[in-house]
């Protein structure tokens, strides 16, 4: 893939994930005009984590898992969302590594950065930050984050190599990756390879064996597949897509 492509790419991602917090925050608009108690989240979401988040953070939620759930995180850690969107994932850790921990989100979307925000002022949350940046080359220094997690994100990435080299460079030695991804376990036939499906999660998605392999050749290593679930979708190739949570470390100096 040449690099025009993959700014192409990049491009109608970023464009449709504008687009779709926009909507998130007018969806929240109607909701609390018709008086509803809050947005509804997704099932992969225990109500007490989100009960208390701004509905614009749960409509803006695109993911396919729930990264922060696959392991403990500890109080006093620094965790590194790749992909924030508005901030779902973000203030669930933010509960879990406290006052004195750190949550920083990473998003290539001018839209999300500024809804993320919008939402972080309303938790009053001051361990929380967001940056404008792609995942591939994120503002943080080596060896400075405890944990990252990522949520339906890396899978719309055109190199994934770049994303995993990044997340080996800024991760702590003996640090860990969290990763909720669509990878494949078959072939896709040719019309699911549309431009459209890459917001989709389906045409950037990889075979578990080569996003494993990539992971591996950054330098991750223990990386467990926790959780296995098939894409429910209509189509009669949709059962090759599935939704897997991933635990995977940096090793140790």
């Amino acid at each position: 893939m040449t690099q025009a492509d993959q700014g192409s790419i990049k491009n109608i991602v970023r464009d449709h994930y504008g687009s779709f917090a926009e909507k998130s925050r007018i969806d929240a608009t109607k909701e609390q005009s018709e008086a509803a108690c809050c947005a509804t989240p997704k099932p992969f979401y225990n109500l007490e984590d989100v009960q208390n988040l701004p509905a614009e953070s749960i409509n803006a939620s695109a993911g396919c898992g729930n990264p922060t759930a696959i392991g403990e995180l500890q109080q006093g850690e620094t965790v590194v969302d790749f992909g924030s969107g508005g901030g779902i994932d973000c203030f669930i850790a933010a509960q879990a590594v406290g006052r004195s921990g750190k949550v920083v989100g990473i998003d290539m979307t001018t839209e999300m950065i500024a809804l993320a925000n919008e939402n972080k002022a309303k938790l009053n949350l001051d361990n929380v930050a967001f940056h404008l940046s792609e995942m591939e080359h994120t503002p943080l220094e080596n060896n400075s984050t405890d944990v990252i997690i990522s949520n339906c994100v890396i899978n719309l990435a055109p190199d994934k190599n770049e994303v995993f080299k990044e997340a080996i460079r800024i991760l702590k030695p003996g640090g860990r990756a969290y990763i909720s991804d669509m990878l494949l376990v078959g072939e896709l036939p040719e019309e699911a390879h549309s431009d459209g499906n890459w917001v989709a999660c389906l045409s950037g998605a990889e075979h578990k064996d080569d996003y494993i392999g990539k992971m591996q050749k950054a330098g991750f290593v223990d990386i467990e597949i926790v959780s296995d679930t098939p894409w429910n979708g209509e189509e009669s190739w949709a059962q090759r897509v599935h939704s897997m949570n991933i635990r995977a470390y940096k090793a140790k100096a």
